[in-house]
């Protein structure tokens, strides 16, 4: 199985699936890309995890383009992507649009200031830069982490999807139902 949100199967080829460049061209430039592929400009600064570049290690600096590795790790890069926010960065993220998760209720819900869930589902690209022959899968949401993020997905008007603001409140930790729904 090499769809990355497949319903068929729960195992993947791989875990990095390149953005596809109408969403980069959209809601460019950006300052750096924590987990980038070589070959595939995202942005000014391009973390490789090929030359031994850990992402989630290493400083991040202005406006952020996220497009973690999909799977349970895809969380911990969210949850720095918000952690990036709160000392005054921005972070737009791509990921699947699993809201039901107890990953999303955490680092989107719980954290996130927008988000522009995307209409019909995205045909990511492969590690060598080829367009996937299927679509992803799942659906796809872009996740704003703090004011100039949000910006951005506001004013993406040639990106289709529905734009909305995350009210800051405290959410409730998840019953005990939800987390063994989500796991």
């Amino acid at each position: 199985m090499t769809a990355m949100g497949g319903h068929q199967s729960h195992r993947v080829d791989t875990v990095r699936w390149l953005t596809p460049p109408h969403v980069l061209d959209a809601l460019g430039p950006f300052d750096l890309d924590p987990c980038g592929a070589p070959g595939w400009p995202t942005a000014t600064t391009v973390y490789l995890p090929e030359n031994g570049q850990d992402g989630l290690a290493l400083p991040w600096a202005g406006l952020v383009f996220l497009n973690p590795p999909y799977g349970s790790q895809a969380w911990a890069w969210l949850a720095r992507a918000a952690d990036h926010a709160q000392a005054g960065g921005n972070v737009i993220a791509l990921t699947f649009a699993r809201t039901e998760t107890a990953g999303f209720v955490s680092e989107v819900w719980g954290k996130a200031d927008a988000v522009r869930f995307l209409h019909g589902r995205l045909h990511f690209h492969h590690a060598d830069g080829t367009r996937a022959a299927a679509n992803s899968g799942a659906p796809s949401v872009l996740v704003a982490y703090g004011p100039r993020a949000v910006d951005r997905l506001a004013t993406a008007a040639t990106l289709p999807g529905t734009f909305l603001r995350i009210p800051r409140c405290p959410l409730p930790s998840p019953t005990s139902e939800v987390r063994d729904a989500a796991a």
